[in-house]
């Protein structure tokens, strides 16, 4: 699967297709995936690339006025349900792209020698823990092509969005990770 095919995350043709030819797109979206839904946190790279003009930079959104930031992820409607703290995130981990990979996301993964290299760069994005981490894996080799040797160590044992090749996946997706939580939950409520 080259980087031009769409990632079916949003229910939005023009936000999937987004995501699979914009490197940084994808990895905002992982930065903005938390107590929203997953729709919501991979079409708000779209959306906030048309409020900066048309485009995503790393070095641009690094470089911007934090209050003009924020004030581009507030507009309504809000690219994330806590705007404040999001826009200040992505600014991190844009910053820190630039810093360490001069800018460039897709560096993030281009350069990496196994899977053990991969997960640890993941690990050093702001914004990106373990989990997410496992999940981006997932994606960047189901999805992407990017298959560092020893990947599979590092990428989830259970259904994640590297599963999500359509709209219906995505949908059998979400109903697995809602029964997942339910039965977590389930079980340490006891």
């Amino acid at each position: 699967m080259s980087r031009a095919d769409p990632l079916h995350f949003t229910g939005n043709a023009d936000a999937d297709a987004f995501l699979g030819a914009n490197p940084l797109a994808l990895l905002i979206g992982f930065v903005l995936d938390q107590q929203v839904t997953v729709q919501k946190a991979f079409s708000s790279p779209l959306e906030l690339s048309k409020r900066l003009g048309g485009t995503l930079d790393a070095a641009a959104i690094a470089a911007m006025d934090p209050g003009v930031l924020e004030g581009v992820f507030r507009e309504k409607p809000a690219l994330h349900r806590f705007p404040g703290n999001m826009a200040g995130r992505v600014q991190e981990h844009c910053a820190f792209l630039v810093s360490e990979y001069g800018g460039d996301a897709a560096a993030v993964w281009e350069g990496a020698k196994d899977g053990a290299e991969l997960e640890r760069r993941l690990l050093e994005l702001p914004g990106i823990g373990e989990m997410k981490a496992r999940t981006m894996m997932g994606v960047l080799a189901k999805r992407l092509g990017v298959r560092p040797q020893g990947w599979e160590a590092f990428a989830p044992t259970h259904e994640s969005l590297g599963d999500v090749d359509s709209p219906e996946a995505l949908a059998e997706y979400q109903a697995a990770k809602r029964a997942r939580k339910a039965a977590y939950r389930a079980k340490n409520a006891t």
